[in-house]
């Protein structure tokens, strides 16, 4: 099976937690992004407001982890389950770039 999974999503940084590693060394963080926009659906203007949990490994989690909170930032990323267990939907941030929106 193949197929696109592409997410980019703008927003600020609600909730960050520690900075630790996966047993194999890497570092990772999981962050709670907060989005609030305007979209159209059904041709007309839609008040949007989401928060979205996050993941983020290497040199993204590094930077969310260093960022203060209510940071504004654009992310890039695929959608995952959280686990096996877990259907829960996790956005794996793939690429930040701070200070869009403010």
């Amino acid at each position: 099976m193949s197929g696109e999974n592409r997410v980019a999503l703008a927003g600020r940084l609600a909730e960050v937690g520690a900075l630790r590693s996966t047993p194999a060394g890497v570092a990772v963080v999981e962050c709670r992004l907060r989005h609030e926009s305007e979209c159209e659906e059904a041709g007309r203007r839609r008040k949007v407001k989401a928060e979205v949990e996050a993941i983020a490994f290497e040199t993204q989690a590094r930077m969310i982890a260093a960022a203060a909170l209510d940071s504004a930032l654009e992310v890039e990323g695929f959608l995952c389950a959280k686990s096996a267990r877990s259907k829960k939907l996790v956005l794996h941030i793939t690429n930040v770039v701070f200070g869009k929106g403010d």
